[in-house]
């Protein structure tokens, strides 16, 4: 797997007329999958079309492998696979033609019926693009991106329009993808498949990326560190405090109801298991709460996220 790099962004502005998309973006995905998220508007959509070299930036810097999309795109087109969401295929065309054309442009092809069997896709080879139904047509789009064992895919809202057993199809086939050494950068409105699939997540608003970090990272600190438990009223918290590492809090919210504050992992649930147990306390329940991505994109953009 690279040690570098896959895409690096610095100082990028893209304008509309009197509008910035993009203003002095900065952005670094490395070897594995980076998910970037945003709002509608924040210029997600934009800086990846230009690092796919369908836009042209006003200002700034985009490598991709160590290459220029804008002015190197015939050395870079071989190594890098897109996904678009209008699909970019001749509506009449037949799904598996389609499919089995563009593997034909790459030396070392994935194995076509493999391929379209594994999205589900065999019932629907011999029918035209137009036909086919819009979770189809997403799947067909999906496997023209990856079929030529590319570097680096490109991938926007891979799972939108999707079933649930897609999804999970899909994530399968990215996550082997990663095993085998292919890097993605995909766009998505579902909070779980960031979660699930990203090694990196970069949450852009307002044409700047403001917040980048593994998925752990970014949902560290906050309601991760806090371990709700509830019991008789008036328990000795003194006592519970001293059994807690010293970085530690406790408090008794409403009667029964406590909270621990601190650094929330295997050892202080076990610590506070075993001082109910000590005194006498049957918690009736005990609760680990933890920032999910949503609450961070919230916390950052004050913006609900979606499609």
């Amino acid at each position: 797997m690279r040690s570098e790099p896959v895409v690096q962004v610095r100082g990028l502005v893209k304008r509309y007329g009197t509008k910035t998309a993009v203003d002095g973006l900065d952005l670094e995905a490395a070897a594995g999958i980076t998910a970037v998220l945003g709002p509608n508007g924040a210029g997600k959509t934009t800086t990846v079309e230009i690092c796919e070299g369908y836009r042209r930036p006003d200002d700034g810097t985009v490598r991709v492998l160590g290459l220029d999309p804008a002015a190197q795109g015939p050395a870079l087109r071989p190594r890098v696979g897109v996904m678009l969401q209008s699909g970019g295929v001749y509506s009449g065309a037949r799904a598996d033609e389609m499919l089995r054309h563009v593997a034909k442009l790459h030396a070392h092809p994935l194995d076509v019926p493999a391929l379209i069997e594994r999205l589900g896709l065999g019932s629907c080879g011999r029918t035209s693009y137009r036909r086919l139904s819009g979770g189809q047509q997403q799947r067909l789009a999906l496997a023209m991106a990856v079929v030529g064992r590319p570097e680096l895919v490109f991938l926007d809202e891979p799972t939108a329009g999707l079933d649930p057993q897609a999804r999970r199809a899909t994530w399968d086939l990215l996550r082997d993808l990663r095993a085998d050494g292919v890097s993605a950068v995909l766009t998505t409105h579902h909070m779980d498949e960031a979660e699930q699939l990203a090694d990196d997540v970069a949450i852009i608003d307002a044409g700047r990326v403001i917040a980048q970090g593994s998925p752990d990272e970014l949902c560290r600190g906050g309601a991760e560190n806090t371990l709700r438990f509830t019991g008789r009223p008036a328990l000795d918290l003194a006592s519970l405090l001293k059994a807690l590492p010293p970085d530690s809090a406790a408090d008794e919210l409403t009667p029964g109801a406590y909270r621990v504050l601190g650094t929330v992992d295997p050892q202080l649930l076990a610590t506070v298991a075993s001082w109910c147990a000590q005194h006498g306390v049957l918690p009736e329940k005990i609760s680990v709460e933890r920032h999910t991505l949503e609450d961070v994109f919230l916390e950052l953009t004050g913006k609900e996220l979606r499609g």
